[in-house]
This record gives structure tokens, C-alpha cells and sequence, in this order.
């Protein structure tokens, strides 16, 4: 068994589509309407038949205080793992996006949080290795 399909919600299938691809690097995998939305997944360019992330719209009642509350207590809704968390820290930075969490060393995992402007704070890690 493995992962094949993960989600994250967003407020704005068009803005997280940007950011994901033009800021972090994904590439769109597949953009198929589905009514009013899109069923929009991107994935890793260096891994493009590997784990899917679809852009969830977050149309649902639940998900917004849901959402609300992860982001307020600093907790992100996904973690996506980097050669080096501060050169990309470094690299997002200059390309605009606002961290929450500094890269910080936790033993063998360094780690920072960024906003994703689509509602989600999203973690960054590296295992040291």
C-alpha cells in the first residue's frame, strides 16, 4: 500500500494554482471541471508520477473553522520535504511568501512554516542525513 492521493484545502483553486506551481515548484498534473470547481492536482516535478496533491476547494461548512483553527493554533495542514530548508527559506522568501516559523533545528529535523495564501500554513522539512 502506499499514498497515492493527499488533499489540501483551498479558499481559490486559481490562486493555489499558482502558487503551488509558479512559487513552490509543482507541476499541474490534471485540471478536469467538475461543476463550478476543478478536480486540480499538482505534484513534485521531481517526482511527477508520485503522490498526487489535489487542490481541494473549500466549499464544505466544516472546513473553514476547521481550517481557521489549525492556523491559529500554528499547526499546518501539510508538510513537504526539501533538500535544504534554508536555502529554500531563503529562496521562497525572496520570491514573497510569508513564513510563520523561522527554519528551526529539532534534532535530527530541521523545519520551517510558510502561509500558502490559500488559508493553509504548510511546514517544510529536512532530515539531516
Amino acid at each position: 500500500m502506499r499514498i497515492h492521493l493527499t488533499s489540501v484545502f483551498v479558499d481559490d483553486q486559481a490562486k493555489a494554482e499558482r502558487f503551488y506551481t509558479d512559487v513552490l515548484g509543482f507541476v499541474k498534473k490534471h485540471d478536469v471541471p467538475v461543476g463550478e470547481d476543478r478536480w486540480l492536482t499538482v505534484v513534485s516535478a521531481q517526482d511527477p508520477d508520485g503522490t498526487e496533491l489535489l487542490l481541494e476547494p473549500s466549499g464544505h461548512p466544516a472546513v473553514k473553522p476547521f481550517k481557521e483553527a489549525l492556523v491559529a493554533d500554528g499547526i499546518p495542514a501539510a508538510s513537504f520535504a526539501v533538500d535544504d530548508v534554508k536555502a529554500e527559506y531563503d529562496r521562497l522568501r525572496g520570491l514573497g511568501v510569508r513564513f510563520t516559523q523561522e527554519p528551526v533545528e529539532m534534532g535530527p529535523v530541521t523545519a520551517a512554516v510558510l502561509d500558502d495564501t490559500c488559508g493553509n500554513l504548510i511546514q517544510i522539512a529536512a532530515q539531516a542525513g
